[in-house]
């Protein structure tokens, strides 16, 4: 592997519409550049068939574990099909406590997206892995500032939505453990090379912090 390898699964690439064709020169690539951590929603074209061929990508490209899942999962069924797939994690839009209990016994990491306070602890109740703050870039640093104050030390948050690598600084100031990527990153039909570098990129920015 070449550059920066993010193996503590901090950066999250969301590949919201991706297709087959794409995904061994876009994932393939993004593995190479060192990410672990692939998400790709369940509204995207063949997301399924999508989530398996990535998974079998990591494990054929590293030994490293990663994180290989969707997003955008709405109900228990979409977890059962994302675990049939090969996914190992559920990424949501909100905290819905069957989806959070179904993925967490799985064995599947549960990353239910929250806003508010209510939010973010019904979802640990529930049992999530860690928690998505979205949209982030409407809550801001200072909003997760006031959120993390209030959450367990140990709860992994990830502030997602508009943000980019040039604002890791302020939101990691402010208790972000870590990022998920989507526009600024990849968009639906996008040449490989750029997202490449793109993440190339965004591997270095976060380890400057």
């Amino acid at each position: 592997m070449t550059g920066i390898v993010d193996t503590d699964h901090a950066l999250v690439a969301i590949l919201r519409g991706i297709t087959m064709p794409e995904v061994r020169p876009v994932i393939g690539g993004l593995i190479e550049a060192g990410f672990r951590a692939i998400e790709i929603p369940l509204n995207s074209p063949d997301p399924l068939p999508c989530i398996a061929e990535a998974a079998r990508l990591a494990k054929e490209m590293t030994d490293d574990a990663c994180l290989i899942g969707a997003g955008t999962v709405l109900t228990v069924e979409d977890v059962a099909a994302v675990q049939s797939a090969g996914g190992n994690v559920i990424v949501s839009p909100n905290a819905n406590p069957a989806v959070i209990e179904a993925s967490v016994s799985a064995g599947m990491m549960s990353l239910p997206g929250v806003f508010t306070a209510t939010e973010a602890h019904l979802a640990l109740a529930s049992g999530a892995s860690g928690l998505k703050i979205f949209p982030a870039s409407v809550l801001g640093p200072d909003g997760i500032k006031a959120l993390r104050a209030i959450l367990p030390s140990a709860c992994k948050v990830y502030a997602v939505g508009g943000v980019g690598p040039t604002d890791f600084a302020a939101y990691k100031a402010a208790g972000a453990y870590g990022f998920g990527l989507g526009s600024s990153l990849y968009k639906p039909g996008a040449d490989a090379d750029d997202v490449i570098t793109a993440a190339h990129a965004a591997l270095e920015a976060f380890a400057e912090l």
